[in-house]
């Protein structure tokens, strides 16, 4: 079993990274491999909505975002973090998600992210952070991800990484969180091997509010 955590800040090794590192610290002591991925400093478009991840199978900017997916596959879970700018996630993290999350949506019938569980984090000098905790949930939710919770909602408070450690329930919410997620990543393993069948799909449906309309590539 095997979990991504995404690092969304520009700063590889800020609060964020802290936050993901006291997770990860749990999952590997719960038996849980564990890999870090930063997104990078460097400019991530967003996503254009062209469509064109439905015929390529990627996104056409070929950059971290391509990257990630092919990660997400071989991912049983996963752990998105950002920092909180402006009462939301970082713009790296917006152009980030919405290419990976849309590509995956469009282009390859959910294979990277259904029924796999998701979680967001946050961290943030003082405001903000619920606010940007909830942007997060709603990538997860319209993938038919199974979002894993804590305690309380996930955010630290922290301006530096060194101010982490001070926020202690913070890290305890972090802590509940990665043990929450090897607990459900178990369950999964034992539901399949016991023969516990995944629940049926169905054909995608879109409309414009209640008129049924064709999809572009």
């Amino acid at each position: 079993m095997h979990v991504e955590l995404v690092n969304g800040s520009p700063r590889r090794n800020g609060s964020t990274s802290a936050a993901l590192r006291e997770v990860e610290k749990i999952l590997q002591e719960e038996g849980i491999g564990t890999h870090v991925f930063w997104v990078g400093a460097k400019p991530l478009a967003g996503c254009l909505g062209c469509g064109k991840c439905a015929r390529l199978g990627r996104c056409v900017f070929d950059d971290s975002v391509n990257e990630f997916r092919e990660r997400a596959r071989r991912a049983d879970g996963f752990v998105f973090g950002s920092p909180v700018h402006y009462a939301a996630v970082s713009g790296h993290m917006k152009a980030f998600m919405d290419r990976l999350f849309f590509s995956e949506f469009t282009g390859c019938a959910n294979q990277a992210f259904r029924l796999k569980p998701a979680a967001g984090i946050v961290a943030a000098r003082r405001s903000g952070t619920v606010a940007a905790f909830s942007q997060l949930n709603k990538y997860f939710t319209i993938q038919e991800m199974f979002v894993v919770s804590s305690r309380y909602w996930n955010n630290v408070f922290a301006l530096e990484a060194d101010d982490v450690p001070e926020d202690g329930e913070g890290l305890m919410n972090m802590r509940v969180l990665a043990r929450s997620m090897a607990y459900f990543l178990r369950c999964q393993e034992a539901a399949r091997k016991a023969g516990v069948p995944l629940p049926k799909t169905e054909d995608p449906v879109f409309t414009n509010f209640t008129r049924r309309q064709e999809t572009k590539a």
